[in-house]
């Protein structure tokens, strides 16, 4: 199972790579550099900038030429930033992580605060719900623009991102698992609530929470874009804004590799996680 999910995780990276460097591509616009636009420059300067994006035309051409370098270890180099590739990574990607673990933790902690005690207490339920549903309603963006007024930390925009969607459906997920026959049965023998929470209501839905932990690191992803960009943090996210204003090809399709690499590595442990947790109901017997 282990070697099947890395051969899926290496096609999809290089097919989604190749996609992703084919759409920027035949974006409009694509090959017009903003310095061409500076009324300063000669007309040998502007040929110049045009053929230094010639070789990117051909994208078979031009994805081959990346992989080789990727297996020298060399990403590429940055038109729009003047830098290599791989240094923008190493300064960047830190920050982002530490951004995002803190944000996925927060949100977690939080959607499971709320969830655990949703379906037992009336009003806590209506409290939480409504709460959620709140957060729910508001983009991304708005919530960065929040933070960015009280000067709020880019991890906590994320885990208020996460939270809603995650409580929501952890709340959900419990509430089902309260009603099924064996809780029941627990509840009529008179069993105390923490002990029914602990052995009898999150066993069963813990492989769906494992499930959803995968899922959940993509929304941190994606909300870690618009909140870099807006709260001005030198992360993956803001480096992803950049470079499709700018229309950095190689820029692009590197980090179209390393954010599929991060999701699908992610749902790949997500679901080892899973196949553990998920106990073997049925034994097959011979006929």
């Amino acid at each position: 199972m282990l070697i099947r999910r890395i051969a899926t995780i290496a096609a999809t990276v290089v097919l989604g790579g190749f996609l992703g460097a084919t759409l920027v591509r035949l974006a409009p616009g694509f090959g017009v550099d903003e310095q061409e636009l500076d009324s300063r420059l000669r007309n040998e300067s502007i040929q110049a900038l045009r053929q230094s994006h010639a070789r990117e035309r051909n994208i078979a051409s031009y994805y081959y030429r990346y992989l080789q370098g990727i297996f020298r270890g060399d990403l590429g180099y940055s038109h729009s930033l003047q830098r290599p590739i791989a240094e923008l990574f190493a300064q960047r990607i830190p920050l982002t992580f530490r951004s995002v673990g803190m944000g996925l933790l927060g949100g977690w902690l939080a959607a499971l605060a709320l969830a655990l005690p949703a379906g037992t207490y009336r009003l806590w339920d209506l409290f939480s719900t409504f709460l959620s549903g709140l957060l729910l309603c508001l983009p991304s963006a708005v919530i960065a623009l929040l933070f960015l007024f009280v000067g709020g930390s880019v991890s906590w925009a994320i885990a208020l991102v996460v939270f809603p969607k995650v409580f929501r459906y952890t709340r959900n997920l419990l509430v089902e698992t309260r009603a099924m026959p064996h809780v029941l049965m627990a509840r009529a023998k008179g069993l105390g609530p923490v002990r029914i929470l602990f052995w009898h209501v999150l066993p069963p839905a813990l492989p769906q929470i494992l499930a959803l932990a995968g899922v959940s690191v993509s929304m941190a992803f994606g909300a870690a874009i618009p909140i870099e960009v807006i709260c001005d943090s030198p992360g993956i996210g803001q480096l992803a804004w950049q470079a499709a204003v700018a229309r950095d090809l190689p820029l692009l399709v590197n980090l179209t590799v390393l954010i599929t690499v991060i999701t699908l590595t992610a749902n790949a442990i997500s679901d080892l996680g899973v196949a553990a947790a998920t106990p073997q109901l049925a034994v097959p017997t011979r006929a």
